[in-house]
């Protein structure tokens, strides 16, 4: 049996997927808030000179990182929070100085700008944002009126077109299958279907038959391949954001890392330690481990 031509291995590095990335790029970061983050992708993303970017995420620590090296211009999101720490203080601290230009959506509008996107339609209309402070700060957006009987008024939601999407997922096969196990998908098949590249980084890369083999299986194969661009296998890649039931939220690391945001000395520190320029994944799970060993 002969392979199909379209059916080729897509495994990468992280440093080759950053290598297709350029300055002044809109980026769309998979995860929710803390949780299943490709923060391994946005390491390697910090690494490189690549700015001037306009992300895209239902923020958390991704945004943090990007947003204290300098690296974000504009960034379009619903919230930014590390969930047990409710306000990212990177974050915090960027917008109180006005680092870069906010674009702040209702939840569900982001998701019909998703879903917009990944449908290749310049809007969706949503009720949500209509009657909230959500039209007054952004004034570009606009309304719509059905044009049937009922005469209802929306709020035209535009696509949130990317460039490339970054997620992450607990399983994906070298083809770029994908699947989840945890309790919810994050929208990360939207994000790769709404951008023009789409990379994916993995707990465990496995074969193909491994993502379908237990029953029910079929509705957690959330990313097919059609939509993937690079595959990058990355144990304990969104650390330390929670990738369950692979790995909880690090919650030690998570409030070191917030306490380190609040100082600018205690950042460099940090950042000097964790996030070196000439660093790579596995070191930095070494400086973890050895930073665990001494908590103890």
């Amino acid at each position: 049996m002969t392979t199909a031509p379209y059916a080729r291995d897509k495994t990468m590095t992280p440093e080759e997927v950053i290598d297709r990335l350029s300055s002044g790029m809109t980026i769309g970061i998979g995860g929710w808030g803390s949780r299943r983050k490709p923060m391994a992708l946005v390491r390697a993303l910090l690494r490189s000179s690549v700015t001037d970017l306009t992300v895209i995420s239902y923020g958390g620590p991704d945004v943090g990182l990007l947003a204290a090296a300098g690296r974000i211009r504009r960034l379009v999101t619903p919230f930014v929070t590390l969930d047990s720490i409710p306000l990212e203080p990177h974050y915090r601290v960027a917008r109180q100085r006005g680092a870069f230009a906010l674009t702040e959506i209702d939840e569900a509008m982001f998701l019909w700008g998703l879903h917009a996107a990944a449908n290749r339609l310049p809007f969706l209309p949503v009720r949500a944002g209509l009657g909230s402070d959500v039209m007054r700060v952004n004034p570009e957006l606009r309304t719509v009126t059905s044009p049937y009987e009922d005469g209802e008024e929306f709020v035209a939601m535009p696509a949130l077109r990317m460039d490339v999407a970054l997620v992450h997922l607990n399983r994906a096969d070298r083809l770029g299958n994908a699947r989840y196990l945890g309790p919810d998908p994050y929208f990360d098949d939207l994000f790769c279907e709404a951008a023009e590249a789409a990379y994916v980084s993995c707990e465990r890369l496995v074969e193909t038959r491994e993502l379908t083999e237990d029953a029910g299986a079929l509705p957690t194969l959330l990313v097919q391949r059609h939509s993937v661009t690079g595959v990058v296998e990355t144990p304990g890649g969104a650390h330390f954001t929670s990738c369950v039931p692979d790995h909880p939220r690090d919650e030690p690391f998570q409030k070191a890392y917030a306490a380190a945001a609040a100082d600018p000395v205690a950042w460099a520190d940090f950042a000097a330690r964790f996030l070196p320029p000439d660093g790579d994944e596995k070191s930095y799970r070494e400086a973890v481990r050895v930073w665990h060993e001494e908590q103890k």
